[in-house]
């Protein structure tokens, strides 16, 4: 009797259904539990500004921003040696501007919220951090892929983590050179009054983390930082990204690893479960609350780079603004149809065919988001723009 060999492949798809069919949604009740936990975001900058975010956690379920933690006494102390105060500033960040620290000291976070409550991370080592090698890009399959490359040659840092911040040139689809003024339709100044051309930036908001530990030398040699689609609007016209690399101790590192995996590797069977936090800060007054969040002191290297549109594949079709086709309106329904403050904006006048008249029957108008650019971005040129 000939036996039928089983297809492994078929079964587990079979397995897998069952288990997606017979499991009912479960939420447990600690999702919808009120918590107002503290939340530590940011580092001790030894050689620049130090910025610190506090704020409180929220519900999964919760779609609103989390909490900004206000009128906190935040001050960074040396061991044995001074303290330095930070200044509050608005979103639950608190700063302090050129701060020059001692490389050989330790020094910790110490927090005192407006219901009394008192905080302290653990003194901690100072990591100095590298210089960073290269940033350096080339096209992969349609799209822009971004690196970063560093060393120490003194083989002290092996744990390394990144930020960046890209901004990027980008037009509204339509050029518009008149405006609203009072019960009229003018002449935009278009030196000083200027809604074409914008520029956006934006916080990476992912972790990146890399470490040599594995390694005969301290090296990380092409770490893929992002990638950006060809289609994107970032890399339109012109795209600079500022990269902010930190050193950190093997216990920071598995800090941020944890949280990396917690936070953007949860979603199907496969992923790992999400697994303990256990950050560096306590609270003083209640030993019992926990607090997420895990503080370092090191120093920061940076590195800029631009990438122009004229440097990509000839044969990437790149970003272009698109809207409708442009409507047209009478001069005498104008003025109370167009306005800075409404949703359409007067793009350029309409003459009759064929006349000699210098005076406009019409206009051409658009949405608001088609015309300005300011209402994404910025028509302030960023200092660095080449």
């Amino acid at each position: 009797m000939r036996m039928k060999t089983l297809n492994w492949k078929n079964a587990f798809s079979w397995l897998l259904m069952l288990l997606v069919s017979c499991v009912e949604p479960y939420t447990p009740d600690v999702l919808d539990a009120p918590n107002n936990f503290l939340v530590v975001n940011g580092f001790i900058n030894i050689n620049g500004p130090s910025t610190i975010q506090l704020l409180r956690t929220q519900n999964i379920y919760d779609e609103s921003q989390p909490l900004a933690e206000s009128g906190a006494m935040v001050k960074i102390e040396e061991e044995q040696g001074p303290a330095y105060t930070l200044e509050e500033q608005a979103g639950g960040y608190y700063v302090l501007h050129n701060l020059d620290l001692n490389i050989l000291k330790k020094y910790r976070l110490y927090i005192r919220t407006s219901n009394g409550k008192e905080y302290v991370s653990d003194f901690i080592d100072v990591k100095p951090t590298p210089a960073i090698d290269a940033i350096t890009w080339k096209p992969v399959d349609d799209a822009v892929q971004l690196y970063v490359s560093t060393h120490d040659d003194e083989n002290n840092t092996w744990y390394y983590r990144w930020e960046y911040e890209d901004t990027w040139e980008f037009t509204a689809a339509y050029y518009s050179y008149l405006r609203k003024v009072g019960d009229e339709i003018v002449y935009r100044d278009l030196k000083y009054d200027n809604i074409y051309k914008c520029w956006k930036t934006e916080k990476s908001t992912t972790i990146e983390l890399g470490s040599s530990v594995m390694l005969s030398q301290d090296v990380i040699s092409n770490y893929k930082l992002l990638t950006i689609p060809a289609t994107s609007e970032k890399v339109g016209l012109q795209y600079s990204i500022l990269v902010k690399q930190f050193a950190l101790t093997r216990e920071a590192y598995q800090y941020w690893e944890i949280l990396k995996k917690n936070t953007e590797s949860i979603g199907t069977l496969f992923d790992p479960l999400p697994s303990q936090l256990t950050g560096n800060i306590r609270c003083v007054t209640d030993p019992d609350e926990p607090v997420v969040g895990y503080m370092s002191a090191s120093s920061m290297q940076q590195k800029r780079i631009t990438i122009k549109a004229n440097e990509l594949p000839d044969d990437w079709r790149l970003f272009y603004p698109r809207c409708a086709p442009l409507d047209t309106i009478p001069v005498d329904k104008a003025i109370d149809f167009l306005g800075e403050t409404g949703g359409y904006l007067p793009v350029g006048e309409v003459f009759p065919e064929n006349s000699p008249t210098q005076f406009p029957i019409g206009y051409t108008y658009s949405n608001r988001s088609c015309v300005d650019c300011t209402v994404r971005g910025t028509n302030v040129k960023p200092g660095f723009w080449e």
